[in-house]
């Protein structure tokens, strides 16, 4: 049946002691991620001081001259990570770009006296140092403390999408034992009109390339919407107390389309400045993405090829932003 809302999930006992509370819940995702690929999750953990102080840093970096956004820009990098203007990104295989601007970035420690050995699995096609823009004081530490809330949200799920997959808790442990999440924020300008054809909407209709996205939404603004299979767009409103969950293509190719990554679009027809925080959480970039034992069977054959994760991830990267030079 095509869907018309979002499931809304409590994550209030994701560490319950008690089995069958993780069971329960459990439960819930599986059917959101088999019917819908995206569900609201609130009780998530992520404090609103954390979240606002990001925000605050996103508008002040997103208000820069273009000159100084520009030192940072993505294209110095072989990783993707960095500033990546408006209208940067490909579209059906042409420059026309989408009406946002983003920064992007991966794993660092916030302490940076601190030194911690990521293992061997670091060394992967999409490893590499970030980039940060020195002319907002303290920006650094601000998205890496979202960013590493964000993280342990995402290892917090992990055992529930295993119990969701009937698999066991700790199935997804040694295969994310170093986060290869990647963040961006993202700012939509203001923009007017009703031409939802328009080449330059804010995202047009794609899906997300990681195992699941942890999405928050800007309060009070609509933008958000996914596709049923009836073709029908749904909203998806910011929901008070609430971060969106939706599934990527990594996690749907590794459980063989058992789980949905489904099409989804951001309109900013409301001619206000829309922010919006995703953190795209995937697995260790050496762990090969054959098919989880319990979503295979002899009605069910494996779909895609064997790769790993990092050149999954490299691979959609390069079509979105055009392929760059090693």
């Amino acid at each position: 049946m095509p869907f018309d809302r979002i499931p809304v999930i409590d994550l209030a006992d994701i560490k319950s002691s008690d089995t069958n509370l993780r069971h329960a819940l459990a439960k819930q995702v599986r059917n959101a991620c088999i019917n819908v690929g995206f569900f609201y999750v609130k009780n998530h953990g992520i404090s609103e001081d954390v979240i606002s102080e990001t925000v605050n840093m996103s508008a002040q970096f997103f208000n820069l001259p273009s000159e100084s956004k520009m030192k940072v820009d993505n294209k110095q990098t072989t990783n993707f990570k960095g500033y990546a203007p408006l209208r940067d990104r490909n579209k059906n295989g042409k420059r026309s770009g989408r009406l946002h601007e983003a920064f992007q970035f991966g794993w660092e420690v916030i302490e940076k006296e601190t030194e911690e050995v990521r293992g061997e699995e670091m060394d992967g096609v999409m490893t590499g140092a970030n980039i940060w823009p020195t002319d907002v004081p303290n920006f650094r530490e601000a998205m890496l403390r979202y960013y590493h809330a964000g993280v342990q949200l995402g290892k917090l799920l992990l055992p529930i999408f295993a119990l969701a997959l009937e698999l066991p808790e700790d199935y997804f442990a040694d295969k994310t034992r170093n986060s290869a999440a990647m963040m961006s924020i993202l700012h939509y300008p203001p923009q007017t009109g009703d031409d939802i054809d328009d080449p330059f909407i804010g995202i047009g209709s794609h899906t997300d390339f990681e195992c699941f996205t942890i999405l928050w939404q800007q309060p009070g603004l609509q933008a958000l919407q996914v596709l049923n299979s009836d073709d029908k767009w749904i909203d998806v409103p910011p929901r008070e107390g609430t971060l969106v969950i939706n599934i990527g293509d990594q996690l749907a190719r590794w459980t063989n389309d058992v789980f949905k990554s489904t099409v989804h679009r951001a309109l900013n027809y409301k001619g206000v400045r829309r922010y919006s925080i995703p953190l795209f959480f995937g697995t260790d970039y050496n762990v090969k993405l054959e098919p989880i034992p319990t979503c295979v069977s002899s009605t069910r054959p494996p779909k895609y090829d064997v790769v790993t994760a990092g050149e999954h991830v490299k691979s959609k990267l390069q079509a979105l932003y055009g392929k760059k030079s090693q």
